[in-house]
């Protein structure tokens, strides 16, 4: 029976993601949504905090282990900006394309030199909702910032993304691309190597 674990997040293009990521590992990942759980307040101030607030919140509702990444896009020019606030960076219920829309506006006429930028992810595992020791696996992507949105795969920032390695943005990458290069992708594996270790 493969284990069952609760994803933390009912953003569809990460379920995704991160069933892809799992596919081979014997585990079931289910997204909250499948238990009417709630997205949890997040009241943290950096993405671990967030991560754990969010799988303690889900596990305790599923009763079952839970998995919760809490990540975003830092922008050198921007003190690390958007950082925790990614997802909300234009407003408590913007778009992807508000998201975008406003980092443009802060970094137009920037020269390319100093639109460095990097994905973080914080990916956090509990095995139950008073886990002590939750497991704490970090993935980080360093990238630059383009003047505009190229791509149509992925979410988020992806469009605006530039991957060097690969010449192009993150929306214009495979799935299977995305996910080896990726902040998710890395702490994923990590997160894999401990969890088979544990089985």
């Amino acid at each position: 029976m493969p284990e069952k674990i609760v994803l933390a997040s009912n953003n569809l293009g990460k379920v995704k993601e991160f069933q892809t990521l799992l596919k081979h590992a014997d585990i079931e990942l289910r997204p909250q949504a499948d238990f009417n759980i709630s997205e949890a307040d997040e009241t943290g101030l950096s993405f671990v905090e967030n991560a754990i607030i969010k799988a303690r919140h889900a596990s305790e509702q599923a009763q079952l282990p839970a998995i919760a990444d809490d990540s975003g896009l830092e922008v050198d020019f921007l003190k690390g900006a958007p950082g925790i606030y990614s997802s909300r960076f234009a407003g408590e219920h913007a778009s992807d394309a508000d998201n975008n829309a406003k980092l443009l506006e802060l970094l137009a006429e920037l020269p390319p030199a100093q639109r460095s930028a990097r994905f973080q992810c914080l990916l956090v595992y509990l095995r139950h909702p008073q886990d002590p020791t939750p497991t704490i696996c970090q993935g980080t992507w360093e990238g630059h910032i383009l003047t505009s949105a190229q791509g149509d795969n992925g979410f988020g920032y992806d469009p605006l993304f530039f991957v060097p390695e690969r010449q192009c943005s993150s929306a214009q990458l495979s799935a299977e691309d995305k996910n080896q290069l990726s902040h998710r992708g890395k702490a994923m594996k990590l997160l894999l190597k401990h969890l088979v270790a544990q089985a």
